[in-house]
C-alpha cells in the first residue's frame, strides 16, 4: 500500500517522502515537476527533489522528498538500490541501451548459462566501471550527454562502485535477466556492456526496472496518476 511518510502528519512543507513508479520514456525530473505542478496552488514554491536519476528508458522506484526533506536526498541517494535488469547479447549501441542506434554485431553462439555463470562474479564487489558517455554525469563542467548527442569525443573516467551480487532469474537467449544489488553510482547500463564483452560478444540492456531503493520497494509505489489525486485531494481540503 504506497503511503507518504511524513515529518509531521499531513504537513508537507514540514517534510515528507514517498515513492513514485516512473513510466517508460519519462524522466526523473518529469516526476518532480508533476508533483511540484499538483502542489503549487496550495504550496507555492514548495522545494521537490527526487533521490537518484532514473534513465528515460528505465522504469521503477523514484524517491520524491518534498519541503524540508529535500534536506536528506544524499542519504537516501546512498542507500541500496536493486534492480531487474534485461541484458541482450549480439549487439551494441553507444549508449549502451536503445537510446541510441546499434553500432555492432557480434557473434553469441558461444554464450550460454554456464559461461554466463562464470563470468558474473568479477562484476561483484567493489569494481572499477567506467560510466557511458551517454549519462549526466559532468565532463568538463558540461553533462556528458550534451557532447555525446552533439556527436564530440567524450573521454569518461572509471570510478569505484560497489556491486553486492548479480542473481540470474532468466536466460532465453540471446536475452538475460538479471537481478542486480549495487551501491551509489553503478550503471547497470555500463554492467551489460561489460558483461557481453567478458563473455566474449556484446550486450546492450534492452530493458530495466529499478525494484529498491533502499526500504522503498516497487510495490509499494505511487503510480503517478495515484499520488496526483492524493495531492489534489490534499489541496481540496487546504482550500
Amino acid at each position: 500500500m504506497p503511503t507518504i511518510v511524513y515529518k509531521e502528519e499531513g504537513n508537507l512543507q514540514s517534510g515528507a517522502v514517498f515513492g513514485v513508479k516512473k513510466p517508460f520514456r519519462w524522466t526523473s525530473f518529469d516526476v518532480v515537476n508533476k508533483i511540484k505542478w499538483c502542489l503549487k496552488k496550495s504550496y507555492g514554491k514548495i522545494k521537490v527533489g527526487h533521490a537518484g536519476t532514473l534513465d528515460p528508458l528505465a522504469t521503477g522506484v523514484v524517491v520524491i522528498c518534498v519541503g524540508r526533506a529535500t534536506k536528506e536526498i544524499d542519504r537516501y541517494m546512498g542507500e541500496e538500490k536493486e534492480y531487474v535488469a534485461e541484458v541482450t547479447f549480439g549487439k551494441t549501441t553507444p549508449s549502451y541501451d536503445l537510446e541510441t542506434d546499434f553500432n555492432g554485431i557480434y557473434d553469441y553462439s558461444h554464450v550460454d548459462e554456464s559461461v554466463l555463470r562464470r563470468v558474473l562474479p568479477q562484476f561483484v564487489g567493489t569494481i572499477e566501471q567506467v560510466p557511458p558517455a551517454y549519462s549526466a554525469v559532468r565532463v568538463d563542467g558540461a553533462r556528458a550527454y550534451e557532447k555525446a548527442r552533439a556527436g564530440g569525443e567524450v573521454e569518461m573516467k572509471s570510478r569505484r562502485v560497489t556491486v553486492r551480487d548479480i542473481e540470474v532469474m532468466e536466460t532465453n537467449f540471446p536475452m538475460v535477466k538479471l537481478r542486480i544489488n549495487c551501491g551509489k553510482g553503478t550503471y547497470i547500463r555500463s554492467l551489460a556492456n561489460d558483461i557481453g564483452k567478458a563473455c566474449g560478444s556484446g550486450a546492450y540492456l534492452s530493458a530495466l526496472e529499478r525494484t529498491r531503493v533502499g526500504e522503498f520497494e516497487v510495490g509499494d509505489c505511487f503510480q503517478v496518476e495515484e499520488i496526483v489525486g492524493v495531492l489534489q485531494q490534499m489541496n481540496r481540503i487546504n482550500d
